[in-house]
């Protein structure tokens, strides 16, 4: 007997259907998968006999062929235990498999018949809806995650009898909801706050700056001057999440394998902080199948890259591209993937190998070539997509025993806010290929049209250029950072001092190691 069961894949940030049939006819007794299988859907067939005995049912003595369609795609994970256990019992006619067409199936089989969570079930949720399904069947871990997809029914799952008897019509399980809005509505709740943090006026000027406008931004200082410190609470300033972009940080983070379990939700923007040995597939993304890397999982939050000299050339390098973009496109030799990756990059490093020059209280002991070479180790095109350079000093000790508090992360936040406002407007009617969200993300024609200069700005920037023969990458960069410190001053126009600031804000272009 044949039967048909529909589960679903992810391939990218996005899913698609999979036709599951399931042939029971005459021979020995064996479950042939098929279909372009990986090795974990090979072994499934031994998962599903042995979670079809230890559930009271009678796995099939003959010989059981099962087909993965599309055939030409390559199928990978335990997601499709349990639809082929289910297609197994309707071929074996120990169940009825008419109701198949109506719900989509995916989940892991214990050996025990446990049905465990996977990963990418919003994708599929979605998927599923998209093709007129009414409902699905997911593990009870992923319930809040498939919930989030309106217009499509959620049974969450226990075990693999659970899943048969509802489809049978012997059982009856009501169908999940979550309120997203009240779900999404508490928003994240941060432990650290600025207030924490003392003294670093400078520094965390220059981080609000960086936060209303969306620029990219590098800390150098010598070590435990606060800078992994100041990077770690860049979230606490950033606005909420609007439920669009907590919506696509999800189905990243649901195929990534990341979302934690009876959660619906990524409610707080996402900070990811990579240890510096990564390799280029792990922070942009890869594999046979390709997966999202840490610059995705990173999408509409914050990248932090620690001791930034000591990650290797090539995986800087390879970030480049999509730092200018907003996302990355994974090569293969059957299809190409784009993941999204639109982050703030904060970035942290020390002066020098030692890291103690600049520092008054301890000598410097690196030669001039070791510095150089360390200094050569960020490459100038990589360095001129970094909008903000600002230093970090080593604080005294009244500062450090002081008693006052620094003012907090709602207070700063209120002012992003007011400035990320102020571009949401701008940009509200802008045309283009891609959507231009805040300053830093401005095209070269953006960036003629509203970064219009007073003539002593224009003379200020001009001897800048001259005198420190800046690119005209930096250029473009310290005009949009000019236009933030202008929103946040609530000035329709750019003057001198907010360009005179901007320029404060490219310290490694000013001979900082002369």
């Amino acid at each position: 007997m044949l039967a048909k069961v529909f589960s679903g894949a992810v391939y990218g940030v996005d899913a698609y259907e999979v036709e599951i049939e399931v042939h029971a006819g005459y021979g020995d007794p064996k479950v042939i998968i098929v279909g372009l299988p990986d090795a974990a859907v090979k072994e499934s067939s031994e998962r599903v006999w042995t979670a079809l005995t230890n559930s009271g049912f009678d796995p099939p003595l003959v010989r059981t062929t099962v087909n993965l369609a599309p055939a030409d795609i390559k199928k990978e994970g335990p997601s499709f235990d349990l639809p082929i256990a289910l297609g197994m019992l309707a071929a074996g006619d120990q169940m009825d498999g008419s109701p198949f067409g109506d719900y989509c199936v995916t989940g892991e089989l214990a050996l025990s018949g446990e049905v465990r969570r996977v990963r990418g079930v919003l994708p599929i949720a979605l998927r599923a809806r998209a093709e007129g399904r009414k409902g699905i069947l997911v593990p009870v871990e992923n319930a809040e995650e498939a919930a989030v997809v309106k217009g499509l029914a959620v049974y969450p799952v226990a075990n693999l009898r659970e899943a048969a008897e509802f489809l049978d019509g012997k059982k009856t399980i009501p169908p999940f909801g979550v309120d997203l809005t009240t779900a999404f509505a508490g928003g994240a709740v941060y432990d650290d706050d600025y207030a924490d943090v003392k003294g670093q006026e400078f520094a965390r000027r220059a981080i609000e700056v960086a936060v209303a406008g969306g620029h990219n931004i590098l800390l150098v200082g010598p070590p435990g001057t606060g800078k992994s410190m100041l990077a770690k609470r860049v979230p606490t300033i950033l606005p909420p999440l609007t439920l669009e972009e907590a919506l696509e940080t999800t189905k990243i983070h649901s195929i990534a394998g990341v979302l934690p379990a009876h959660q619906a939700v990524v409610s707080g923007r996402p900070f990811r902080a990579p240890h510096h040995t990564i390799s280029d597939a792990g922070l942009l993304g890869g594999g046979t199948h390709p997966m999202p890397g840490e610059v995705s999982l990173a999408h509409n939050g914050v990248l932090f890259l620690d001791e930034l000299p000591e990650f290797h050339r090539n995986v800087l390098e390879v970030m480049r591209q999509p730092l200018e973009d907003g996302s990355v496109t994974i090569s293969r030799a059957v299809a190409s993937v784009t993941f999204p990756c639109r982050f703030m990059l904060v970035a942290a490093m020390n002066p020098c190998p030692c890291g103690h020059f600049g520092d008054e209280k301890r000598r410097c002991r690196c030669t001039p070539t070791q510095m150089q070479r360390y200094r050569n180790r960020i490459s100038g095109p990589l360095l001129d997509r970094i909008d903000i350079h600002v230093e970090v000093p080593a604080m005294e000790y009244q500062q450090l025993a002081g008693l006052e508090k620094g003012e907090s992360s709602a207070d700063i936040r209120a002012r992003v806010m007011a400035s990320r406002e102020v571009q949401r407007e701008r940009f509200a009617k802008h045309r283009g290929a891609r959507p231009v969200h805040n300053n830093a993300g401005m095209r070269a024609r953006d960036v003629h049209r509203y970064c219009v200069l007073d003539d002593a700005a224009q003379g200020l920037l001009k001897a800048a250029m001259t005198d420190l023969r800046w690119s005209a990458r930096a250029y473009d960069r310290i005009l949009k950072v000019s236009r933030t410190i202008a929103d946040l001053a609530h000035a329709e126009k750019i003057s001198a001092d907010h360009v005179a600031e901007a320029i404060q804000y490219r310290s490694l272009d000013r001979n900082y190691w002369a």
